[in-house]
């Protein structure tokens, strides 16, 4: 007898998501009052660009960088009273800008690939360009996260954004300080894996038990104290590289439950950059010989002498990623060119991203940003 089988029927490839439309915001505004612009940096690449209307035409504007995986959404969280809320309230316009570093964008996975220099000569100031011609006249202020402030610390030092009211910058501007254990981390995960992925993701939900990055969240998931394989890639782990991106209490559940949605997966071919910027513990340029990238400083550090507002440096501290980078770069630029308007704050039992995401965010850190503003309004 002759037994026929039936092959197994193939696994459906991955969906991978390759369209620049912009997942849509999660947000609790009135949508009429949500302005979405369609928005391309100098060098063509889609960002995403949104204002928060307020009726009235002599607010101040604020714009709102993310962080690197994250976007827009960490500004605008529907389940807590969130910063574009607090901006509102105070009497600001609020503009939030997804630069190419966005999980609303699809580069970090697919696409084009960008070091933080494409952020820094095109995506910020092209954003502070397309407000002003809106705004005219009425003071811009910048509050940036993470790499997004790293960037505009970039931009800035290449007098590329001139004339903003003030800059609040958090985690990390001038002077970038990881963990020796991160950096080793860094080096040798970007080594080793650079040939087998590109990316490492945060969603275990949507690349399953038997794929390549499992692993990944198994090293992860050792002496973690929450079972969320999302939370342990973040919390305990940092993509890998072993650091803690907030105080786990300081999380609502709803927001901790939408951790795969606010953070998306980190691209392995931008770590180069990083670590070159972190081994210099300043924010360096990274193409020497590209005549197109030669309005950037090649050492935004030395070049610091250039920025022309007040800024504030804001840190939790219980930074697990960036450290004491706040605390040194007020010391740095006290020194090295102490005519700057710099100050430094630091939230105590805060970490990294918490400093927005975290349930008491609104009564612990903002009142230091509106205060900052507020004095140069």
């Amino acid at each position: 007898m002759i037994f026929k089988t039936t092959p197994a029927p193939r696994r459906p490839l991955r969906r991978v998501r390759t369209t620049t439309a912009l997942r849509p915001l999660r947000h609790r505004l009135d949508p009429a009052r949500v302005e979405d612009i369609p928005f391309r940096a100098a060098d063509g690449v889609r960002l995403g660009l949104t204002r928060v209307d307020t009726g009235d035409g002599g607010r101040p504007a604020v714009l709102l960088l993310h962080g690197h995986t994250a976007s827009a959404d960490m500004f605008l969280l529907p389940e807590t009273r969130n910063l574009v809320d607090a901006l509102l309230d105070d009497g600001y316009e609020p503009w939030l800008l997804d630069w190419r570093g966005s999980c609303r964008l699809p580069y970090n996975e697919t696409g084009r690939r960008y070091t933080y220099d494409d952020v820094a000569l095109y995506d910020i100031p092209a954003a502070v360009t397309h407000i002003r011609e809106r705004i005219g006249e009425r003071p811009l202020f910048v509050v940036a996260h993470c790499i997004g402030s790293l960037t505009l610390s970039l931009s800035m030092a290449a007098g590329l954004v001139p004339g903003l009211a003030g800059v609040v910058s958090q985690g990390v501007f001038l002077t970038p300080k990881l963990a020796g254990r991160t950096s080793l981390r860094m080096s040798v995960a970007g080594e080793l894996l650079k040939t087998r992925i590109d990316h490492i993701p945060v969603d275990f939900r949507k690349v399953g038990l038997w794929s390549r990055y499992t692993p990944l969240f198994a090293l992860a998931s050792r002496r973690a104290s929450c079972p969320d394989p999302t939370c342990q890639i973040l919390h305990n782990s940092a993509w890998g590289t072993g650091a803690s991106l907030f105080v786990h209490e300081n999380l609502s559940e709803a927001t901790h439950d939408r951790l795969a949605e606010l953070l998306g997966p980190a691209p392995l071919w931008i770590l180069p950059h990083l670590r070159r910027i972190e081994l210099a513990r300043s924010v360096v340029r990274w193409h020497d010989t590209d005549h197109r990238y030669r309005a950037l400083p090649p050492n935004a550090l030395d070049a610091a002498a250039r920025i022309d507002t007040p800024v504030l440096l804001l840190a939790g501290s219980e930074n697990g990623l960036w450290l004491d980078s706040q605390k040194l770069c007020h010391e740095v630029l006290a020194h090295r060119q102490p005519q700057l308007d710099v100050r430094y704050t630091e939230i105590p039992g805060y970490g990294h991203l918490d400093t927005f995401l975290g349930r008491g965010a609104a009564l612990d850190v903002f009142g230091h940003i509106l205060d900052f503003l507020g004095e140069r309004r």
